[in-house]
């Protein structure tokens, strides 16, 4: 039988952190319906004390969406948790997210603290926000960078005093993923109560590592994965939700799945892409403009032949309407036959061949040859 994973979706939060991709209130409402409907189990629809649109925000997604628990982000700061409650008393299933910085690098130089009063401080927020809400999620920022001993300490301490899921972020992409399996595997094996809450994957992309960690981690025993639309957010962004989701719906094999529904994965991208101003680079796995576009001849021979010789996924599976075959110098004669009978032509070899060699020279000096461009060809 198959494991559930949650999706944690901060697209809202994280990810609008990104410069110049703020959205209004109003905006914030229609992603998050979107999110509703693309089978997400939390959102995490703001940090409500930061200013007064996204406390506002925050109140609108409680009130627009059913089915998510809707989520706002907190420091370890009564101010903020009561905030934060306020916000979300409109929720059906409401969980405040509470934390504090784990590693010596932050305990040091952020907070100008120590080891010890840090675990008071984690200690003493999430029981204050257990005041408010059932569901409390801590997290330990950056967390990668750690003292592992410790993590484990602070991991069992949160635990104890309540919460329902420990959020371990990888706060600077820093970790491979062998390093990733390794501490989470680390924490399974030595936090005494671990198994009382969801452990939860927070990765940045800082090294490009962000969906390999989140799924290493996966592997380790967390069950609670967060994400953003196109992998948006801070520096290099978080993990991509689509890269994760499909990952584990292709891989089968590892006895995991989601709630997500795939079909809706592109057109959630385009509409976050459009209302963000973010456009999505080309070469981006399962949504980019090129995922599912072939222009080497040997890909388009083999494509042609059979999709599954170079796709693992369907287009249709994500809500791409279909593959494409882009014609460029480096294309074969296999693909612009195909071409040409989408437009209605049927060619003898003999007069393919010569029409190809016409064809080379301007694909050479036009880069990309369109429909209106063989039509050209052909006279």
């Amino acid at each position: 039988m198959s494991q559930r994973i949650q999706v944690f979706d901060t697209t809202l939060r994280d990810g609008e952190q990104v410069p110049g991709c703020q959205l209004t209130t109003e905006e914030k409402v229609v992603v998050a319906k979107e999110l509703e409907a693309l089978g997400v189990d939390v959102i995490e629809a703001g940090f409500p004390i930061s200013s007064p649109g996204d406390f506002r925000s925050v109140v609108e997604i409680c009130k627009a969406v059913t089915e998510p628990t809707i989520c706002g982000l907190t420091r370890a700061v009564e101010k903020d948790i009561e905030v934060a409650a306020d916000a979300l008393k409109w929720a059906k299933r409401p969980r405040i997210h509470t934390g504090i910085g784990s590693s010596d690098v932050h305990i040091q130089h952020k907070f100008n603290s120590t080891r010890e009063q840090i675990l008071e401080r984690a200690v003493a927020a999430v029981k204050y926000a257990k005041k408010f809400v059932e569901d409390v999620e801590f997290f330990a920022e950056d967390s990668g960078r750690a003292d592992l001993q410790f993590l484990a300490k602070l991991t069992e301490a949160v635990i104890g005093a309540g919460a329902t899921v420990v959020n371990l972020p990888d706060t600077t992409g820093y970790l491979l993923p062998d390093q990733m399996y390794d501490r989470i595997s680390y924490l399974f094996e030595n936090v005494s109560n671990i198994h009382r809450a969801t452990i939860s994957m927070h990765c940045h992309n800082d090294l490009g590592l962000a969906t390999a960690n989140t799924l290493a981690g996966i592997r380790a025993g967390a069950r609670q994965v967060e994400v953003t639309i196109n992998g948006i957010g801070e520096r290099a962004g978080n993990t991509s939700l689509e890269e994760v989701a499909m990952a584990l719906k292709v891989h089968k094999d590892l006895g995991f799945e989601t709630g997500i529904d795939s079909r809706r994965l592109y057109p959630m991208s385009k509409l976050v892409s459009e209302m963000m101003r973010m456009s999505v680079q080309p070469n981006k796995a399962i949504v980019g403009r090129n995922a599912f576009a072939h222009s080497s001849g040997i890909h388009q021979d083999g494509h042609l032949k059979n999709a599954s010789n170079y796709e693992i996924i369907t287009p249709e599976e994500v809500g791409v309407p279909q593959s494409e075959i882009i014609l460029t110098a480096r294309s074969g004669r296999a693909a612009l036959r195909h071409r040409l009978q989408l437009l209605g032509f049927q060619f003898e070899k003999l007069d393919l061949d010569r029409l190809y060699d016409r064809f080379l020279l301007m694909a050479d000096e036009r880069k990309m040859i369109h429909d209106r461009d063989l039509m050209e060809l052909v006279g």
